[in-house]
Order: structure tokens, then C-alpha cells, then sequence
């Protein structure tokens, strides 16, 4: 009996990587952030630095500012109808699409004058 090659072994055992690696991928998570805990001692600079400029912003009269930060989208719902002519080797199509307007999740992070956090929430659009 001829000795496998290590070709013939990897490729006998690579469903039960996969299989392997796709279960330990699916066991991480992301861990989540205690947005209470970081009320009073956690600044606009760490939140920028942890995650990227904020998609809104705003300064306020007080010397406080808002920001926004994307988290995810929200499901939206759309369809569409059409009509189509056709004469002579030539043709016309008109549609139209209607559907709500996209929306998505935000979590929005206020910092006082002095650049620590002050409230958090998240908001839908």
C-alpha cells in the first residue's frame, strides 16, 4: 500500500477544520461597553480614538457637544411597478419604486464643556 501524501491527508481532514474554525469564529463576541460606568470619566477624544469621528455633531450654545456614532440599520421595505411598450423593434419602460425611507440605529453620546461624558442613548432616525 503506497503512503498518502500530505496533500491527500489535509484534504481528508479540511471539513473537520472548517468545520472547526467556523464554530470557534462563531463563539466570539464583541464584549459590551458599560456606557454607565464611563458617565464623568471618559472624554470626546477616547470616543473618537474607540470609534472613529462620529457620523453627526453638534456644539451648543452651553459649551457641550453632541455627537453620533452609526451602530446598524434598520429593515427597511420597498417594491416596485413598471410598464413596458413595445412597437416596431423599439421599446419603452417606465417604473417606479416606492419604499421607506432608510433608518438606521445611533448611539448618541453627549460631553460637557470640559470634554467628559455627560449622558448616553441610543436613537433611531
Amino acid at each position: 500500500m503506497k503512503p498518502s501524501s500530505r496533500l491527500e491527508i489535509f484534504g481528508a481532514y479540511f471539513p473537520a477544520y472548517l468545520l472547526a474554525s467556523c464554530l470557534l469564529a462563531g463563539c466570539a463576541s464583541t464584549s459590551k461597553v458599560d456606557w454607565d460606568s464611563r458617565v464623568g470619566n471618559f472624554s470626546y477624544d477616547q470616543a473618537v480614538a474607540e470609534k472613529g469621528p462620529p457620523d453627526k455633531s453638534a456644539k451648543l450654545s452651553d459649551g457641550s457637544t453632541v455627537a453620533e456614532w452609526f451602530i446598524k440599520r434598520n429593515s427597511s421595505v420597498a417594491f416596485g411597478v413598471g410598464t413596458g411598450f413595445y412597437s416596431g423593434g423599439s421599446s419603452v419602460g417606465v417604473g417606479q419604486t416606492v419604499g421607506t425611507s432608510p433608518s438606521g440605529q445611533y448611539l448618541r453620546l453627549t460631553f460637557g464643556p470640559d470634554g467628559k461624558l455627560t449622558r448616553w442613548e441610543r436613537v433611531r432616525h
